[in-house]
C-alpha cells in the first residue's frame, strides 16, 4: 500500500502519542511543538521538512527517510538513526538534545550539528567527512573507525578521538581541543 502524499502542511501542538501518527510521505511540511515520544515513525518519508520544539524521544525510525530535513530545539534522545533509509539521508540539527542516540555506520557528510548535546552518541564506523560540530558537547560520544576528514571540531567540547583508528586528514581542531586527540597517550599538556 502506497503512503499518502502530504505537501506544505503545518502541524502545530499535536501530541501524536495520544492521537496516533499516519504513515505518509511528507514534503515541505512544518511540525511545531509536536510530541512524537515513543511513536513508530517507520516507513515515513520526510523531505524538506522542518521540526521545531518537538520531542522524539525513543521513537522508532525503521526505514524512515529523512531528506534535507532540519531539527531545531528538538529532543531526540535514544534514537537509532542507523535504522533510517540511507538513500538521500540529509539532516541538520540546531540546539537539539541527541543524547544516547546512534549514528552507527551512517553517512552524515556535509551535515551540521549546531549547539547540540551529543552525550554518549555512537558515531562508530560513520562517515562524518565535512561535518561541522559547532558548539557541541560530545562527552562520552563514541568516535571509532570514523571518516572525520575535513570535519570541524574547533568549537566542540569533551570529545575523545583516537587519530590511529580514525581518518582525520584536514579535520579542524582548536588548540584547546588537542587534549581530546592526545588523551590515550597519557601525556601532560601545559
Amino acid at each position: 500500500m502506497d503512503n499518502e502524499y502530504i505537501n506544505e502542511k503545518v502541524f502545530q501542538g499535536i501530541n501524536f502519542f495520544e492521537s496516533g501518527f499516519k504513515t505518509s510521505d511528507y514534503e515541505n511540511c512544518k511540525f511545531l511543538n509536536c510530541n512524537f515520544t515513543n511513536i513508530d515513525l517507520s516507513n515515513n518519508c520526510f523531505e524538506n521538512c522542518e521540526f521545531k520544539n518537538c520531542n522524539f524521544s525513543n521513537s522508532k525510525l525503521s526505514n524512515t527517510a529523512l531528506r534535507e530535513t532540519s531539527f531545531k530545539s528538538c529532543k531526540l534522545i535514544g534514537l537509532q538513526f542507523q535504522d533510517c533509509n540511507s538513500f538521500g539521508f540529509s539532516v541538520n540539527y540546531d540546539q537539539c538534545l541527541l543524547d544516547f542516540s546512534s549514528f552507527f555506520k551512517v553517512t552524515l557528510d556535509n551535515s551540521t550539528f549546531k549547539n547540540c548535546s551529543l552525550k554518549e552518541v555512537d558515531f562508530s564506523n560513520s562517515d562524518l567527512s565535512g561535518m561541522v560540530f559547532e558548539d557541541c558537547n560530545l562527552i562520552g560520544a563514541i568516535l571509532e573507525n570514523c571518516n572525520l576528514e575535513k570535519a570541524d571540531f574547533r568549537t566542540a567540547i569533551n570529545y575523545l578521538i583516537d587519530p590511529e583508528i580514525n581518518k582525520i586528514s584536514k579535520a579542524k581542531f582548536s588548540i584547546d581541543g588537542l587534549i581530546g586527540l592526545l588523551t590515550k597517550y597519557d601525556i601532560e599538556i601545559e
